[in-house]
């Protein structure tokens, strides 16, 4: 409700000149009814909103980074440093007040818990993307955060 109500009061400072141009629909609002026109039509077809692309060492699916780490012990350290920063970002991207204050590395599940948790989670699902993996890491820390 607080983006339409954006959008209408930003309506109300446009000519009406402006609302001729685009069909008698504020630019805003049009712009929304199509924002939300697309997001029902893709939950409408099944289909899943594309994922943003993910970079660096973790873009790997699982079944490459059992071969890594198989390979290159050391990469372990590598792997779990990209899982740290790719959950700071999961952090820094939640709306105020959630997973405030969640620790990613809890006396109670550490730093070489997380390791085997990634490496058993990819031993499990070869055929998913290591994010995947790690966003399954995330989930398990927020529910560390809450005993």
């Amino acid at each position: 409700m607080l983006i339409e109500q954006q959008v209408m009061r930003s309506c109300r400072t446009l000519t009406t000149r402006t609302y001729a141009r685009v069909g008698g629909l504020c630019p805003g609002r049009l712009l929304l009814v199509m924002a939300l026109s697309s997001i029902l039509a893709i939950k409408a077809s099944g289909a899943e909103a594309p994922k943003a692309r993910i970079v660096g060492l973790g873009a790997t699916t699982c079944q490459e980074f059992n071969n890594d780490i198989k390979a290159n012990p050391a990469l372990r350290r590598d792997y779990l440093a990209w899982a740290q920063g790719f959950m700071s970002g999961i952090i820094l991207s939640r709306p105020p007040g959630v997973d405030q204050g969640l620790d990613l590395a809890p006396k109670t599940f550490d730093l070489i818990s997380q390791l085997h948790f990634l490496e058993d989670h990819c031993a499990r699902n070869t055929a998913l993307d290591f994010s995947d993996a790690v966003e399954a890491l995330y989930k398990r820390l927020r529910l560390e955060g809450k005993t």
